[in-house]
């Protein structure tokens, strides 16, 4: 049997799935996926105070989900595993198929 308590894979996957539970880095991994983005566009993109929007990328960037390089005085994101994004597509058919239900 197989204590899943102690299993470090799993731990590491909830540490990922964990980072990515939150509206707006999840919204960040998104739009990082059509290319690098300077943390100050990624900034104005949100409501939130430039701060809060700095701790997401820093969870993302702990969680591994995420890296930054600087270039002059700015900083620019790029996702470092984009393939976490690859479970989207099947998410979207289960809310559409949910919603075709409703109706």
């Amino acid at each position: 049997m197989i204590c899943y308590a102690h299993n470090k894979n799993h731990e590491r996957k909830v540490e990922i799935l964990k980072a990515m539970a939150h509206p707006v880095r999840l919204a960040i991994l998104e739009k990082l996926r059509s290319g690098d983005m300077c943390a100050c566009v990624i900034a104005d993109m949100f409501e939130s105070d430039r701060t809060t929007v700095s701790k997401h990328l820093a969870i993302l960037k702990k969680a591994g989900l995420v890296e930054d390089v600087k270039e002059g005085r700015n900083i620019i994101y790029r996702l470092k595993m984009p393939c976490v994004l690859d479970v989207m597509p099947c998410i979207e058919k289960v809310i559409k198929l949910e919603r075709e239900r409703k109706c």
